[in-house]
């Protein structure tokens, strides 16, 4: 099959699990599955790659999703036990009783904590640390979901430019310079994001306010769940005021433990954190197994997601095809738009991440528009710190980073539901930090 071939095949395979999506014919993991099953045939029956080859591709992209499938099963559980233990619950009453019907204070803290989280660079710690804490106030004052997402992920694009971010690294290892270097010459525009992340807090507040989100609000949330529902239970019976101190200890340490300690994989953390909570909050193994059944439906519909997204992403990533996407996006630029190229890519950017995932994106599309950049005369740097800013502002969005469904399935939300809420205001807040840059200097055409 020629690249041309290829990169047809990988553009309809996107497509097709997009509209599956977005359209809910049916669950995201059977989308994956299925759309990535038919792409496997097709390349089989054309003789390109073997059924052994095939299979191969499909480990490496399970390889690729294991830890954050495992990170999610045994994080939903922990969180899940804590709040059964009634921790949140008491945090959540002093700190409503502290910003009362503050909507706006409410949004503000959740973009704060997000930028906080965040200083590690690691969107699955992130929305760990942020969505459960940040979720039963939300429930609790009436407002949406989708609002908590969408302020999460604004404040995790903008910090994720960071020098030791996936992101920057990634395009600063294609420009062969350090990281802290690229990462010197996009700082006013992180600072423009950082200004409009906080921007993003205080209207989405004002916007649930006027809604009428509030303590003693009557409003009906709107239900974007696709996960079960876990048994119902007595609240009382499950609550364990007196160890209230040991459990935050623990939950703080679990934190500190996925800032700090980065060597250590995040999914054994939790792990850990499971063991012990349920060691010391539920004796006998009737109880604990119990705990485990009860939140076991919503972890695990979410971990055959993420590992179905690595058999879809595994099979466009290693058979070449993402790459042939690549070049065939390069090769549209006109000749007579080459010395443009840093705002066309920066303006297209967000859309592009609905299709590319980030290895493929810096390591396949990044290279490609290099050398097509250079052709014109256009400093590297620049088309790369387009790409990383204005991409970034899109990656907890997007149907192809394993990390959104990390995100989705801990506030409970469907991935129609969050690009639907996003994905206009992100592609906005991609385009507002290009103009500051090309304003700034930091990109020249």
């Amino acid at each position: 099959m020629s690249e041309v071939m290829l990169a047809a095949l990988g553009f309809a395979s996107i497509l097709m699990v997009i509209v599956l999506l977005l359209r809910n014919v049916t669950i995201p993991s059977i989308a994956f599955i299925g759309v990535g099953l038919v792409t496997s045939v097709v390349l089989i029956a054309t003789g390109t790659f073997s059924v052994g080859e095939m299979g191969e591709f499909v480990k490496e992209g399970v390889a690729g999703v294991h830890g954050t499938a495992a990170l999610f099963i045994f994080s939903v559980l922990f969180f899940g036990i804590m709040n059964d233990v009634g921790m949140f619950d008491r945090i959540i009453n002093a700190l409503v009783k502290k910003v009362g019907n503050n909507v706006i204070g409410v949004t503000l803290m959740t973009c704060l904590i997000a930028m906080i989280g965040h200083l590690d660079g690691g969107g699955a710690s992130t929305f760990l640390i942020t969505i459960p804490a940040m979720l039963p106030i939300y429930k609790k004052l009436k407002m949406r979901p989708t609002t908590l997402l969408l302020i999460c992920v604004t404040a995790m694009g903008v910090m994720n430019l960071l020098p030791w971010g996936g992101p920057t690294m990634r395009a600063a290892t294609v420009l062969g310079i350090e990281a802290n270097a690229l990462w010197l010459q996009l700082i006013p525009m992180q600072i423009a994001g950082i200004v409009i992340a906080v921007g993003t807090a205080l209207f989405w507040g004002y916007v649930e306010k006027k809604r009428g989100a509030g303590i003693n609000s009557t409003l009906e949330v709107e239900d974007y769940s696709e996960l079960e529902e876990t048994e119902e239970v007595d609240k009382e019976e499950l609550a364990r005021p007196k160890l209230f101190v040991f459990n935050v200890i623990l939950t703080l340490s679990v934190i500190l433990a996925l800032v700090l300690l980065s060597d250590l994989p995040a999914y054994f953390t939790f792990m850990i954190g499971c063991a012990l909570a349920l060691l010391v909050n539920y004796s006998g193994s009737k109880a604990q197994n119990k705990r485990i059944k009860a939140h076991a439906s919503s972890a695990l519909m979410m971990a055959s997601t993420i590992l179905a997204a690595g058999v879809f992403l595994g099979v466009l990533e290693s058979s070449g095809i993402m790459n042939n996407m690549a070049t065939a996006i390069a090769s549209l630029i006109p000749a007579s738009m080459g010395r443009f190229l840093p705002i066309i890519i920066g303006v297209l950017s967000v859309p592009l991440s609905m299709m590319f995932c980030t290895d493929a994106y810096f390591f396949g599309l990044l290279p490609v528009l290099i050398t097509v950049g250079n052709a014109f005369g256009v400093n590297p740097a620049h088309t790369a710190i387009a790409m990383v800013v204005c991409r970034n502002c899109a990656t907890f969005i997007s149907p192809v980073v394993p990390a959104t469904y990390l995100g989705i399935g801990l506030a409970g939300v469907d991935i129609k539901a969050h690009i639907k809420r996003c994905f206009g205001w992100m592609w906005n807040v991609s385009v507002a930090c290009l103009v500051v840059g090309i304003f700034t200097g930091v990109i020249q055409f």
